[in-house]
């Protein structure tokens, strides 16, 4: 279980976009098929991605699966590039911060927002935002923790070791 919890984001960015690719795929087939088609299939779908898009998103932004600045790091000296690690995270703490902020304000203007087929409120969509900039956020704010740890951890040895 605990296993499960720790890839949570993963397994609801699966499900979605599983949802997605099977309600595609029927669409397609009573489309071709049999020359009919789900009227709310296509939202459904778009719904579905959009979801997966956001909680993927930040299960690969947790594993630091994004493209990062490895290249320009790596021929840095490892305090420099320690360093601009710290500021990177920084960095992304005040923009997903933002994101996540931004996102709660757009949700609750979409409220009262039908989406145009299934006339479901759009707040159901954008919150997708919500939950995607807070995980990032919170992963973010894990990373400097893991930050600090590291760097007071090895002062503090370094410190004991000079004795």
């Amino acid at each position: 279980m605990k296993a499960f919890i720790k890839d949570i984001e993963l397994y609801i960015s699966s499900f979605f976009i599983s949802i997605t690719v099977i309600i595609v795929i029927v669409n397609v087939l009573l489309r071709y098929l049999f020359a009919i088609g789900v009227p709310w299939a296509v939202e459904m779908a778009t719904i579905c991605f959009i979801w997966s898009i956001f909680v993927g998103a930040s299960s690969c932004y947790k594993k630091k699966m994004h493209i990062g600045i490895d290249l320009v790091t790596r021929t840095m000296p490892p305090k420099v590039e320690k360093a601009i690690g710290v500021l990177v995270n920084l960095i992304m703490l005040v923009l997903t911060g933002s994101l996540f902020y931004l996102s709660i304000v757009l949700t609750y203007n979409a409220v009262g927002k039908p989406t145009n087929v299934m006339g479901i409120s759009s707040a159901y969509v954008n919150s997708s935002l919500i939950v995607g900039f807070g995980m990032m956020t919170i992963h973010t704010i894990g990373f400097l923790i893991e930050d600090y740890k590291m760097y007071f951890k090895k002062n503090f040895t370094n410190g004991l070791d000079s004795k």
